[in-house]
């Protein structure tokens, strides 16, 4: 039995089209960089500060010490993802060059000479 025309081209359009989980992939790994790039950028150097956006931002109030150890806690964070996400990505850049590397190496030991 053969399909109705306009079901054919829905499925084709669908076939051709990219797939979502590389989208996704790539919109989870820009996340990854850019929110502890922006906690970074955006976290108030005094501790008074902190109190005042966790107030601003949830209603609860808290102390100076505790926002200390917030913001310390956060900054530890945030350069732990970003040294994670850089090492991340030297490993893939360097398993890149060398898997470039061994298949020049394999041309040449195929090619005749």
């Amino acid at each position: 039995m053969n399909a109705h025309p306009c079901c054919k081209v829905a499925t084709e359009v669908r076939d051709n089209a990219r797939p979502l989980a590389p989208r996704l992939r790539r919109g989870g790994e820009i996340a990854g960089w850019v929110l502890p790039g922006a906690t970074l950028a955006l976290l108030p150097k005094c501790p008074a500060c902190v109190v005042a956006y966790v107030a601003l931002f949830s209603g609860v109030g808290m102390s100076v010490s505790t926002a200390t150890y917030l913001r310390t806690s956060l900054l530890i964070l945030c350069v732990t993802a970003l040294l994670f996400l850089s090492l991340k990505r030297l490993c893939l850049m360097i398993a890149g060059t060398r898997a470039a590397g061994a298949k020049r190496q394999f041309k040449l030991q195929r090619s005749p000479n």
